[in-house]
Protein backbone atom coordinates (compact mmCIF):
# COMPACT_ATOMS: atom_id res chain seq x y z
CA UNK A 1 0.00 0.00 0.00
CA UNK A 2 1.21 3.39 -0.61
CA UNK A 3 -0.15 7.02 -0.03
CA UNK A 4 -3.00 6.67 -2.61
CA UNK A 5 -4.45 3.58 -0.85
CA UNK A 6 -4.06 4.58 2.86
CA UNK A 7 -5.58 8.33 1.98
CA UNK A 8 -8.49 6.14 0.98
CA UNK A 9 -8.88 4.12 3.68
CA UNK A 10 -8.00 7.33 6.10
CA UNK A 11 -11.10 9.40 5.08
CA UNK A 12 -13.26 5.91 5.28
CA UNK A 13 -11.85 4.88 8.72
CA UNK A 14 -12.43 8.17 9.90
CA UNK A 15 -16.49 8.62 8.85
CA UNK A 16 -17.25 5.05 9.94
CA UNK A 17 -15.30 4.85 13.12
CA UNK A 18 -14.42 8.13 14.79
CA UNK A 19 -16.48 8.91 18.00
CA UNK A 20 -17.21 5.04 18.50
CA UNK A 21 -15.26 3.20 21.93
CA UNK A 22 -13.42 0.45 21.74
CA UNK A 23 -15.12 -2.74 23.29
CA UNK A 24 -12.07 -5.62 22.43
CA UNK A 25 -9.37 -6.24 20.14
CA UNK A 26 -7.88 -9.34 19.22
CA UNK A 27 -4.86 -9.87 17.92
CA UNK A 28 -3.78 -13.53 16.89
CA UNK A 29 0.35 -12.17 16.01
CA UNK A 30 1.45 -9.84 19.13
CA UNK A 31 5.15 -9.71 17.61
CA UNK A 32 2.91 -6.96 15.38
CA UNK A 33 2.41 -4.98 18.76
CA UNK A 34 5.10 -3.04 20.57
CA UNK A 35 4.39 -3.91 24.13
CA UNK A 36 2.64 -6.91 25.47
CA UNK A 37 -0.89 -8.25 23.95
CA UNK A 38 -2.62 -8.27 27.20
CA UNK A 39 -1.40 -4.55 28.11
CA UNK A 40 -2.00 -3.47 24.88
CA UNK A 41 -5.68 -4.52 25.37
CA UNK A 42 -6.22 -3.14 28.59
CA UNK A 43 -4.33 0.00 27.23
CA UNK A 44 -6.92 0.40 24.52
CA UNK A 45 -9.99 -1.00 25.44
CA UNK A 46 -13.31 1.75 26.75
CA UNK A 47 -11.34 4.48 24.50
CA UNK A 48 -13.10 6.27 22.14
CA UNK A 49 -11.28 6.89 18.63
CA UNK A 50 -11.10 10.60 17.93
CA UNK A 51 -9.75 10.72 14.61
CA UNK A 52 -7.55 9.03 11.53
CA UNK A 53 -5.24 10.14 9.08
CA UNK A 54 -2.73 9.08 6.82
CA UNK A 55 0.95 10.08 6.81
CA UNK A 56 2.72 8.10 4.41
CA UNK A 57 2.48 4.60 4.76
CA UNK A 58 0.68 5.10 8.19
CA UNK A 59 -2.78 5.19 9.48
CA UNK A 60 -2.29 7.23 12.85
CA UNK A 61 -5.05 6.47 14.85
CA UNK A 62 -5.92 9.03 17.84
CA UNK A 63 -7.43 7.78 20.95
CA UNK A 64 -9.34 8.88 23.80
CA UNK A 65 -6.44 9.55 26.43
CA UNK A 66 -3.67 11.66 24.26
CA UNK A 67 -2.79 7.99 22.99
CA UNK A 68 -2.44 7.52 19.19
CA UNK A 69 -2.19 4.07 17.06
CA UNK A 70 -0.11 3.47 14.55
CA UNK A 71 -0.49 1.02 11.73
CA UNK A 72 1.52 0.22 8.74
CA UNK A 73 0.37 -2.71 6.44
CA UNK A 74 3.92 -3.61 5.17
CA UNK A 75 3.60 -5.63 2.06
CA UNK A 76 -0.14 -4.86 1.71
CA UNK A 77 -3.23 -5.75 3.98
CA UNK A 78 -6.91 -5.95 4.07
CA UNK A 79 -8.89 -3.49 6.42
CA UNK A 80 -12.35 -3.93 6.22
CA UNK A 81 -15.17 -2.94 8.21
CA UNK A 82 -18.25 -4.82 9.49
CA UNK A 83 -21.57 -4.00 10.82
CA UNK A 84 -23.26 -5.83 13.66
CA UNK A 85 -24.76 -9.33 13.06
CA UNK A 86 -22.48 -9.30 9.93
CA UNK A 87 -20.13 -12.14 8.98
CA UNK A 88 -16.55 -11.56 9.48
CA UNK A 89 -13.86 -12.43 6.79
CA UNK A 90 -12.54 -15.80 6.80
CA UNK A 91 -8.64 -14.80 7.53
CA UNK A 92 -8.01 -11.94 9.59
CA UNK A 93 -5.24 -11.43 12.17
CA UNK A 94 -6.64 -8.41 14.00
CA UNK A 95 -10.18 -7.44 14.95
CA UNK A 96 -11.18 -4.54 16.78
CA UNK A 97 -15.00 -4.47 17.90
CA UNK A 98 -16.73 -1.33 18.80
CA UNK A 99 -19.52 -0.59 21.11
CA UNK A 100 -22.40 -0.65 18.74
CA UNK A 101 -20.91 -3.71 17.87
CA UNK A 102 -19.15 -2.82 14.49
CA UNK A 103 -15.74 -2.72 13.93
CA UNK A 104 -13.29 -3.79 11.33
CA UNK A 105 -10.78 -6.82 11.14
CA UNK A 106 -7.31 -6.27 9.29
CA UNK A 107 -5.85 -9.16 7.56
CA UNK A 108 -1.80 -8.65 6.90
CA UNK A 109 -0.72 -10.49 3.69
CA UNK A 110 2.90 -10.61 4.64
CA UNK A 111 3.51 -8.59 8.06
CA UNK A 112 2.74 -4.92 9.45
CA UNK A 113 3.23 -2.59 12.65
CA UNK A 114 0.64 -2.03 15.17
CA UNK A 115 2.06 0.30 17.75
CA UNK A 116 0.19 2.50 20.55
CA UNK A 117 1.77 5.69 21.81
CA UNK A 118 1.43 8.16 24.18
CA UNK A 119 1.06 11.30 21.73
CA UNK A 120 3.85 13.06 24.24
CA UNK A 121 6.62 10.03 23.15
CA UNK A 122 5.52 10.09 19.22
CA UNK A 123 9.24 12.10 19.09
CA UNK A 124 10.33 8.86 20.26
CA UNK A 125 8.93 5.91 17.36
CA UNK A 126 11.40 5.67 15.44
CA UNK A 127 9.32 4.26 12.26
CA UNK A 128 7.29 7.32 12.27
CA UNK A 129 9.28 10.77 13.48
CA UNK A 130 11.26 10.82 10.85
CA UNK A 131 8.91 11.04 8.03
CA UNK A 132 9.12 13.53 5.73
CA UNK A 133 6.45 15.29 4.07
CA UNK A 134 3.53 13.98 2.05
CA UNK A 135 3.47 15.25 -1.65
CA UNK A 136 0.10 15.71 -1.46
CA UNK A 137 0.36 18.22 1.70
CA UNK A 138 -0.38 21.63 0.52
CA UNK A 139 2.90 22.85 2.22
CA UNK A 140 4.88 20.33 -0.67
CA UNK A 141 5.07 23.00 -2.90
CA UNK A 142 7.50 23.29 -5.69
CA UNK A 143 9.91 26.10 -3.66
CA UNK A 144 9.42 23.42 -0.84
CA UNK A 145 10.77 21.09 -3.17
CA UNK A 146 13.42 22.52 -5.04
CA UNK A 147 15.07 23.68 -1.68
CA UNK A 148 14.75 20.55 -0.42
CA UNK A 149 16.59 18.85 -3.25
CA UNK A 150 19.67 21.81 -3.53
CA UNK A 151 20.94 19.94 -0.33
CA UNK A 152 20.62 16.16 -1.39
CA UNK A 153 23.08 14.33 -3.15
CA UNK A 154 22.47 10.45 -5.37
CA UNK A 155 20.11 8.87 -7.35
CA UNK A 156 16.67 10.73 -8.04
CA UNK A 157 14.98 7.25 -7.26
CA UNK A 158 16.43 6.91 -4.47
CA UNK A 159 15.28 10.29 -2.50
CA UNK A 160 11.67 9.96 -3.72
CA UNK A 161 11.67 6.47 -2.52
CA UNK A 162 13.19 7.48 0.58
CA UNK A 163 10.28 7.69 3.04
CA UNK A 164 12.47 10.58 5.62
CA UNK A 165 12.22 12.42 2.71
CA UNK A 166 8.85 12.33 0.73
CA UNK A 167 6.56 9.67 2.71
CA UNK A 168 4.12 7.83 0.70
CA UNK A 169 5.60 7.55 -2.26
CA UNK A 170 6.65 3.43 -3.42
CA UNK A 171 8.11 1.47 -5.88
CA UNK A 172 4.31 1.56 -8.11
CA UNK A 173 3.29 4.92 -8.66
CA UNK A 174 7.42 6.08 -8.84
CA UNK A 175 7.63 4.71 -12.32
CA UNK A 176 4.93 7.08 -13.87
CA UNK A 177 5.70 9.88 -11.85
CA UNK A 178 9.82 9.99 -13.02
CA UNK A 179 7.97 8.75 -16.81
CA UNK A 180 5.94 11.68 -17.07
CA UNK A 181 8.63 14.36 -15.67
CA UNK A 182 11.04 12.50 -18.52
CA UNK A 183 13.44 11.79 -15.79
CA UNK A 184 15.72 8.67 -15.53
CA UNK A 185 15.72 6.86 -12.55
CA UNK A 186 18.99 6.65 -11.56
CA UNK A 187 19.57 10.31 -12.48
CA UNK A 188 21.41 12.74 -10.18
CA UNK A 189 19.95 14.99 -8.08
CA UNK A 190 22.55 17.80 -8.74
CA UNK A 191 21.76 17.35 -12.24
CA UNK A 192 17.96 18.04 -12.30
CA UNK A 193 17.11 21.84 -13.65
CA UNK A 194 14.29 23.82 -12.47
CA UNK A 195 12.18 22.85 -15.17
CA UNK A 196 13.08 19.47 -14.64
CA UNK A 197 11.95 19.39 -10.87
CA UNK A 198 8.88 21.65 -11.50
CA UNK A 199 7.56 19.21 -14.16
CA UNK A 200 8.17 15.86 -11.44
CA UNK A 201 6.30 17.89 -8.81
CA UNK A 202 3.36 18.54 -10.86
CA UNK A 203 3.50 14.37 -12.05
CA UNK A 204 3.86 13.75 -8.42
CA UNK A 205 0.84 15.51 -7.88
CA UNK A 206 -1.07 14.25 -10.01
CA UNK A 207 -0.46 10.60 -10.48
CA UNK A 208 -1.36 10.76 -6.74
CA UNK A 209 -4.17 12.76 -6.75
CA UNK A 210 -5.74 10.66 -9.68
CA UNK A 211 -5.44 7.17 -7.81
CA UNK A 212 -6.87 8.42 -4.94
CA UNK A 213 -9.98 9.91 -6.70
CA UNK A 214 -10.31 6.48 -8.33
CA UNK A 215 -10.03 4.32 -4.97
CA UNK A 216 -6.47 3.09 -5.31
CA UNK A 217 -4.84 0.44 -7.02
CA UNK A 218 -7.07 -1.88 -8.59
CA UNK A 219 -5.75 -4.99 -6.91
CA UNK A 220 -5.87 -3.60 -3.26
CA UNK A 221 -8.96 -3.05 -1.29
CA UNK A 222 -10.51 0.27 0.66
CA UNK A 223 -12.46 0.18 4.10
CA UNK A 224 -15.42 -1.25 2.61
CA UNK A 225 -13.93 -4.02 0.49
CA UNK A 226 -13.98 -2.81 -2.68
CA UNK A 227 -11.01 -2.74 -5.08
CA UNK A 228 -9.61 0.36 -6.21
CA UNK A 229 -10.11 1.20 -10.11
CA UNK A 230 -6.52 2.43 -10.75
CA UNK A 231 -4.61 -0.32 -13.03
CA UNK A 232 -3.15 -1.01 -16.02
CA UNK A 233 -5.21 1.28 -18.35
CA UNK A 234 -3.95 4.18 -16.13
CA UNK A 235 -0.31 2.65 -15.93
CA UNK A 236 2.05 4.62 -19.02
CA UNK A 237 5.17 2.45 -18.28
CA UNK A 238 4.46 0.54 -15.22
CA UNK A 239 4.98 -2.81 -15.14
CA UNK A 240 4.45 -2.84 -19.71
CA UNK A 241 7.72 -4.41 -19.97
CA UNK A 242 8.52 -4.52 -24.30
CA UNK A 243 5.04 -2.53 -24.53
CA UNK A 244 5.50 0.39 -26.88
CA UNK A 245 6.17 3.93 -24.89
CA UNK A 246 2.82 5.62 -25.16
CA UNK A 247 4.79 8.61 -26.71
CA UNK A 248 7.35 7.52 -29.14
CA UNK A 249 6.77 3.72 -29.37
CA UNK A 250 10.04 2.96 -28.25
CA UNK A 251 10.05 -0.74 -26.25
CA UNK A 252 9.67 -0.23 -22.81
CA UNK A 253 12.45 -1.71 -20.84
CA UNK A 254 12.89 -3.17 -17.60
CA UNK A 255 15.85 -2.11 -15.95
CA UNK A 256 17.75 -2.66 -11.82
CA UNK A 257 17.95 0.55 -9.95
CA UNK A 258 19.72 -0.51 -6.09
CA UNK A 259 17.37 -2.93 -4.79
CA UNK A 260 14.37 -2.05 -6.82
CA UNK A 261 12.93 -2.44 -10.63
CA UNK A 262 12.33 -0.03 -12.87
CA UNK A 263 10.01 0.40 -16.42
CA UNK A 264 11.33 3.44 -18.67
CA UNK A 265 11.28 4.23 -21.90
CA UNK A 266 14.75 4.53 -22.75
CA UNK A 267 14.28 7.41 -26.04
CA UNK A 268 11.94 9.35 -23.29
CA UNK A 269 14.13 9.07 -20.02
CA UNK A 270 17.59 9.10 -21.38
CA UNK A 271 20.38 8.87 -18.69
CA UNK A 272 22.47 11.73 -20.42
CA UNK A 273 23.46 13.62 -17.54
Amino acid sequence: MELPELTVLSRQMMKEIAGKRVSEVEVSNPKCLNMPLKTFQRTIAGRTIRSVESRGKWLFITIEGSYVLLFNPGMGADIIVFKLGEKLPEKYQVRFTLHDGTGFTIRVWWFCYLHLMRMSKLGEHKLTARLGISPLDERFSVDYFKNMLRKKRGSLKSFLLDQKNIAGIGNVYIQDMLFIAKLHPNRSIQSLTDTEITLLHKSMRSVLTKSVEMGGLSYERDFYGNKGRYGKRQFKVAYKPDKPCPMCRTAIRKIKTGSTSSYICPTCQPLTK
